[in-house]
């Protein structure tokens, strides 16, 4: 008999009017920043700009729509060492068809795979072979949305991992892949990692620990061959770049979640920008979000953020994992087979003769396009990655 605590819920988003017509009333009563002039995207997000998405947000903007396609998706609900977990489960009508998780990151949700998820579970309808096709579980990591706020510490990328190892038990999955990018390939690869007899394969778009993370000597930069010498220089300069530039969101969430989310959880427009920023500077785009992202997606991904009041606990698990006792160690060794898919706007370039230390690299593919966010800004490119990686497993008898 199924505990209280094990069993699966059905669920179905319905956020009240009030919260809208709040968030309506927030909106309309923004208290604005000065700014300086002609500075563009270099001290932050750029107030015109962040007055014309948030005015687009209040008066065109339409959730209804956004929360009817979203339950288009089967969604449920489960408790997980103590977490509420949400999830929306795809099956495919293809009865053959590889279970497949697929974890999200920050600032991301279950929004991002929108685009993918239809192409991934029914092939057949979307032009493809049906052989290709894919049971999907798509979860929101505790404290992100929908799963979210969480009650308890310590929720790091490996007990995100080892709950959806359950979830995925629970489903009756006894063998499935996984896929991610930003926490959601910590998740995915831990969950190859710790679970060798279930998963099958790990398709990532980005591989922690993967890039070039000190300055490389001449010794090592000796044994490669010119052109991998030439990428773990450009490499380097990226990391080196990040961390003067861009990492001050990472060490603000990883020291004080709670501080932040006192602005983010009252101001939507900060929550906004909080977001927003990161999908300019995160994908392939050379002005603004919309350059890469469709700007209802980004804005519906806003929401899930906003509604539930997850700013701070989303934010957490910067914190968990910096105060966790493996902080600092190098990634212990993955025996799955591992595919990245590598796109060119990623916030680090990883490197295959690091990634290949503590990773069964199988597949390795670079696109000329897109960046951080592939599921929204080159859906078809991510699918048909996906597809090659999982139909070459099966073709050696591992999928």
């Amino acid at each position: 008999m199924t505990s209280p605590t094990e069993s699966i819920r059905p669920f179905r988003i319905d956020i009240p009017q009030g919260d809208l017509d709040d968030l309506q009333e927030r909106l309309d009563r923004t208290r604005w920043p000065d700014e300086l002039p002609k500075v563009g995207w270099a001290y932050g997000i750029p107030r015109d700009y962040l007055k014309e998405l948030a005015r687009y947000w209040r008066h065109e903007y339409d959730w209804r729509a956004a929360e009817a396609r979203l339950n288009e998706w089967p969604q449920f609900t489960t408790t997980v060492d103590g977490a509420h977990v949400h999830f929306a489960h795809i099956r495919s009508p293809e009865p053959d068809a590889t279970p497949l998780i697929m974890t999200h990151g920050w600032p991301g949700s279950i929004v991002e795979f929108a685009e993918v998820a239809g192409p991934l579970s029914d092939p057949r309808a979307h032009g493809g072979d049906p052989s290709d096709a894919f049971h999907l579980v798509l979860p929101s990591i505790p404290g992100f949305g929908l799963s979210g706020p969480t009650r308890q510490t310590g929720w790091e990328f490996r007990r995100v991992a080892a709950a959806f190892a359950e979830l995925m038990r629970r489903l009756g999955y006894r063998r499935y892949g996984t896929q991610g990018g930003d926490w959601g390939s910590a998740v995915s690869r831990e969950l190859g990692r710790t679970c060798p007899d279930q998963v099958i394969g790990v398709h990532l778009n980005l591989l922690p620990g993967s890039a070039a993370a000190e300055e490389p000597d001449a010794d090592e930069l000796a044994a490669l061959s010119p052109a991998e010498r030439e990428r773990t220089l450009a490499s380097w300069e990226r990391s080196r770049q990040w961390r003067r530039d861009s990492q001050g969101y990472a060490d603000i969430q990883s020291t004080r979640p709670q501080t932040l989310a006192y602005g983010l959880t009252d101001s939507p427009v900060g929550q906004l920008a909080w977001i927003a920023e990161k999908f300019k500077e995160w994908t392939d785009s050379p002005d603004r979000p919309e350059d890469a992202v469709d700007r209802d997606q980004l804005l519906t991904n806003v929401m899930l953020y906003w509604l539930t009041g997850t700013a701070g606990s989303s934010a957490r698990i910067y914190y968990e994992r910096a105060h966790a006792d493996y902080w600092g160690a190098p990634p212990e060794p993955s025996t799955a087979p591992t595919a990245l898919a590598v796109f060119p706007h990623e916030n680090f370039i990883p490197l295959r003769h690091i990634a290949e230390q503590t990773n069964s690299i199988v597949r390795w593919t670079e696109f000329d396009r897109g960046g951080h966010f592939p599921a929204m800004e080159e859906p078809d490119l991510l699918v048909d990655d996906v597809r090659s990686f999982f139909r070459a497993l099966r073709a050696t008898g591992q999928g």
